[in-house]
């Protein structure tokens, strides 16, 4: 299911430039409740006008839209990079543990044929199960000297 209305009333569809403050929401609420103890090396406007200005713009950029309060609300956001890498996954922490997180990693899938890879952090296992559940492996381990975090992270792949 790549976009349309779905049963859950959520909506996958690619971001436009006027999502990017949502999108930045978004990010900021479920980075700081799944990965409390990793610290970001940019401040909240950083990554606000970096997802404002280089990811919605320039990045296939999709967004879960969810009808909310009478009308519709950014909860999840998917950003797929150049060739098979899947590089951003987030879903606002409160709407965890509906099927969004699957329905884009579906997108993802479908989007990407050939197959995925992504980065998580170790001390993300909720992350883990997730991708391993999606038929991800992990196949290579660090010690985190290689991203902006300094922190020890995991890349899985997704062979079709």
């Amino acid at each position: 299911m790549s976009s349309g209305q779905a049963p859950s009333g959520v909506t996958l569809r690619r971001a436009v430039p006027a999502d990017a403050g949502a999108v930045a929401d978004v990010y900021l609420r479920s980075f700081a409740t799944a990965l409390p103890t990793v610290v970001r090396p940019r401040s909240d406007d950083e990554v606000r006008a970096y997802l404002r200005d280089v990811v919605v713009p320039h990045r296939e950029t999709w967004v879960a839209d969810a009808a909310h309060g009478g009308g519709r609300r950014i909860v999840g956001l998917m950003v797929l990079g150049d060739g098979a890498l899947l590089s951003q996954l987030y879903l606002d922490p409160d709407w965890r543990g509906r099927g969004i997180g699957d329905r884009l990693v579906a997108l993802a899938k479908e989007r990407r044929p050939g197959g995925l890879e992504l980065w998580t952090f170790q001390v993300n296992t909720p992350a883990h199960r997730f991708y391993e559940r999606h038929g991800f492996v992990a196949v290579e381990s660090t010690d985190g000297s290689g991203n902006e975090e300094r922190e020890p992270d995991v890349r899985y792949v997704w062979t079709p």
